[in-house]
């Protein structure tokens, strides 16, 4: 085997942590041995800003906000005592409640105890959570957990089906910081019909995470949900996980959420020291910029060699690209920062992509995260006197050295086994990289203007198809080009999204429009029956 990396250099490189179980190795990244001092003064910049952004400072200026997720898993940092109560109480309320849940204290409407969360978010609203519960989910489980995190008809469809007839043993969670976006909005009112197409009432099977005073709160608060839980102005969507989003479907599963709150906080100890190789959330974030600089967009693949973390890739993508990509600095600069990721799971899927990771554009690094324990108990010998697990860790190393002998980097990242406290290092550790790497680069990680852009023209849209509908039933039988449409209706610049709108309105019955095909197809023809 050909040596590719000296062993002093992983040595020397080599963060080890036996209290958190954490090994992260950055040795296979080609910085150069001035790197870290050149990122003295940058760093202890950093470090300064960090400190005031966990007091409490204005960390999010372009929506007046703090941030606050630290404090989550360490209600004492938090600036004020009514904020430090409210986290403290609201995990001691998720407990309780979980355990009348458990009980059968708390019950549906035909008093059966409740078997399956059915959780309707979007976002980190529902991809935190079943990120943890695909990592730590058991046969032990107390309760089955289901998730709606889309307006798909289809999807909610196979969900609902998926319940069947233990609908009415089903708690269901609506998570929304607002109370109006759309995709939990509508999520909810299909499950409400639902309900109510079995003679039940939903309210009697509900419970909200949501903001004070918001529009789901009200909701709750005047059909008598069950139970409603605080969403936090401190606590954005994609780091959520560890607030009432995470912790009361996790916590109503089974799930040891105090040694989850745990981990985070021991990494957050470590991550916010101040001697640089000490700190593996700052040694992750200068890799990423030593990676990224004068390259942005350089891409992250992300390789966990474990099934129960298949969705932590798409975690981190919510994570990472939504927090670090900007248009702008905080200066008002164009910029255009971002760190693209994409990946899945080792080794199923290094069979998809490996060959271009080897040959094609050397455009990324990659992230791996190994886990040492493969199983409960012994595993069986199978071929070449190895287990599975033997096997697993074989391609995990074959692949890192295939990709340095090509000269493609990578970071591994080692955990012992998969368990809460573990998975709260990993929030914790990817969390303080993201916020040292946004200071670094000079962005506010912590809002997110392009997403609202995406939903305000959503709203748009829907506002034209109703001008559409409009118009069309008040000529009842006559047909309509697109051309004549558009004009008759001002939207002669959209004419494009006036035929996707049709296109879609004729496939589905529920407003009766019908079309005469024309050819080619942008020449058809569109009308409501008279």
């Amino acid at each position: 085997m050909v040596v590719i990396k000296s062993w002093e250099r992983y040595k020397h490189h080599l963060y080890n942590d036996d209290e958190l179980g954490l090994l992260l190795d950055i040795s296979r990244m080609n910085f150069s041995d001035q790197f870290f001092s050149e990122m003295t003064k940058d760093m202890e910049k950093v470090y300064g800003e960090m400190e005031l952004l966990e007091k409490g400072g204005l960390a999010n200026p372009d929506e007046g906000r703090m941030v606050g997720h630290y404090w989550l898993r360490y209600p004492d940092l938090a600036p004020s005592v009514e904020i430090s109560k409210g986290i403290q109480d609201n995990i001691a309320d998720i407990l309780r409640f979980a355990e009348q849940i458990h009980k059968g204290e708390i019950t549906g409407e035909k008093k059966q105890a409740f078997r399956n969360i059915l959780i309707i978010g979007i976002g980190g609203s529902s991809l935190g959570p079943r990120f943890v519960r695909s990592a730590l989910a058991s046969p032990r489980d107390k309760m089955k957990s289901f998730f709606i995190d889309n307006t798909d008809p289809d999807g909610i469809d196979y969900v609902l089906g998926e319940i069947g007839a233990t609908l009415d043993s089903t708690l269901c969670i609506v998570i929304s910081k607002s109370g109006g976006t759309i995709e939990p909005r509508n999520g909810m009112l299909e499950v409400k019909a639902c309900y109510q197409e079995l003679g039940l009432s939903f309210a009697k099977h509900a419970v909200a995470v949501t903001q004070v005073g918001s529009r789901l709160a009200e909701t709750s608060h005047n059909e008598n949900w069950l139970k409603a839980f605080p969403m936090w102005d401190w606590v954005g969507g994609r780091t959520s996980v560890l607030s009432s989003v995470g912790l009361l479907p996790l916590a109503l599963q089974g799930m040891d959420i105090i040694n989850l709150l745990q981990g985070a906080k021991d990494c957050d100890e470590r991550t916010r020291g101040t001697d640089t190789p000490r700190n593996p959330g700052a040694l992750l974030a200068l890799m990423w910029y030593y990676a990224t600089q004068d390259q942005r967009g350089k891409q992250m693949v992300v390789l966990p060699y474990k099934d129960r973390l298949e969705l932590f890739a798409k975690y981190l993508q919510q994570l990472i690209m939504e927090s670090l990509g900007k248009e702008k600095n905080l200066k008002g600069e164009t910029v255009h920062q971002g760190i693209a990721v994409y990946g899945n799971k080792g080794s199923t899927d290094q069979h998809s992509y490996l060959q271009q990771l080897l040959e094609g554009p050397d455009n990324f690094f990659v992230t791996f995260i190994e886990v040492l324990k493969d199983r409960e108990g012994t595993s069986p010998i199978m071929a070449e006197n190895s287990t599975s697990g033997e096997y697993l860790q074989a391609f995990l190393l074959g692949t890192r050295e295939a990709l340095t002998e090509k000269r493609r980097e990578s970071i591994t990242i080692t955990v012992k086994e998969i368990n809460a406290y573990t998975i709260g290092v990993l929030i914790a550790l990817f969390e303080r990289a993201v916020s040292i790497y946004a200071l670094l680069v000079g962005i506010n990680a912590y809002h997110q203007p392009a997403v609202e852009m995406g939903k305000k023209v959503a709203g748009d849209a829907i506002n034209l198809k109703n001008k559409i509908l409009d118009f069309l039933k008040v000529h009842p039988g006559k047909t309509f080009s697109i051309p004549e449409i558009a004009q008759a209706i001002q939207e002669e610049e959209h004419q494009e999204m006036v035929f996707k709108i049709l296109l879609h309105l004729t496939i589905n019955p529920e407003h009766g429009v019908n079309l005469e095909q024309g050819h080619p197809l942008p020449e058809t023809r569109f009308f409501v029956d008279g």
